[in-house]
């Protein structure tokens, strides 16, 4: 997977995209005020634009995520720190020490050991675990735009064995859906407002409508996804979007991974979410998830 670098993000100063490789399949969402760069979609892309302008990210939807070190920063541990980055792709100082840490690690971790499902439905299903992070290392001044989005593991379609409480692959993947971009509703905000306290994408909803026009997040059902997440600089400078490459990093926790359901089907996956989820003491028709 390419990640290419995001626009510039300067209320008011438009200016030129030039995304690295952009292939089939990408695409971008539009739901931050500013006003940006041109952008014209390629064979089989899409757009979703709900606001003018908007930070971009480019992203291989629908083939394996293989992340270049410069881009995207990993962690093994629920934790990132600062990763070295090559002068010829020198970040802001801005972004550059920025560091997360993913909350909620310890029951991340006991789904994904399990095998984690999430919920898709039409009119779109809120995530448990919930998304949420701590953030540090920020210019408590500056100004960024915090952002999600989901890309596919793999190319490949899943099923359930139930004989065995295993996923086994079940052939090749369906032609990904529009790839969007969720952003932190608080965005933009401070430094200094994202660093003192925990930062939740509760507002985040999946769904396997491809019609949706509702902006939730579309992901097809049986299918793998990483979820990634995106600190972008607000950078103020007239010429900002000469340093875009510059002004954002990009973290993903392996742990958060899941495959997409309309039912979950592993009972073990059914009961840690009752037994976790305040929300969901028990089968209900009236599911409070749908909020």
């Amino acid at each position: 997977m390419t990640l290419g670098p995001l626009e510039s993000w300067a209320p008011g100063v438009p200016g030129p995209w030039s995304p690295r490789a952009l292939g089939p399949l990408e695409s971008r969402d539009s739901r931050a005020p500013g006003v940006l760069g041109p952008w014209s979609p390629g064979p089989l892309e899409s757009r979703d634009s709900r606001a003018p302008g908007v930070p971009g990210l480019s992203g291989t939807i629908g083939r394996p995520w293989s992340p270049r070190p410069e881009n995207v920063k990993m962690s093994h541990s629920c934790l990132i720190s600062e990763v070295s980055v090559g002068s010829s792709c020198s970040k802001a100082p801005q972004v550059s020490r920025v560091r997360v840490q993913l909350e909620m690690c310890s029951l991340w971790q006991q789904f994904d050991q399990l095998g984690t499902e999430m919920i898709v439905t039409k009119a779109g299903r809120r995530m448990f675990p919930t998304f949420q992070v701590r953030i540090s290392g920020m210019d408590p001044q500056a100004e960024y735009v915090l952002l999600m989005d989901f890309v596919p593991v793999d190319d490949k379609r899943y099923r359930y064995a139930f004989h065995s409480s295993s996923w086994l692959v079940a052939g090749r993947g369906d032609v990904a859906a529009p790839g969007r971009m969720h952003f932190h509703p608080d965005s933009p905000a401070r430094g200094a407002q994202w660093m003192k306290q925990t930062v939740s994408f509760d507002a985040l909803k999946l769904t396997n409508n491809l019609l949706d026009d509702n902006g939730h997040m579309i992901l097809n059902s049986m299918h793998r996804y990483q979820p990634r997440f995106h600190v972008v600089y607000v950078d103020p400078g007239p010429d900002s979007q000469l340093h875009a490459h510059r002004n954002f990093s990009s973290f993903f926790f392996p742990e958060t991974r899941f495959i997409a359901v309309t039912a979950y089907q592993n009972h073990r996956i059914t009961q840690l979410k009752i037994a976790s989820n305040p929300f969901a003491k028990g089968f209900r028709t009236t599911d409070p998830e749908d909020w």
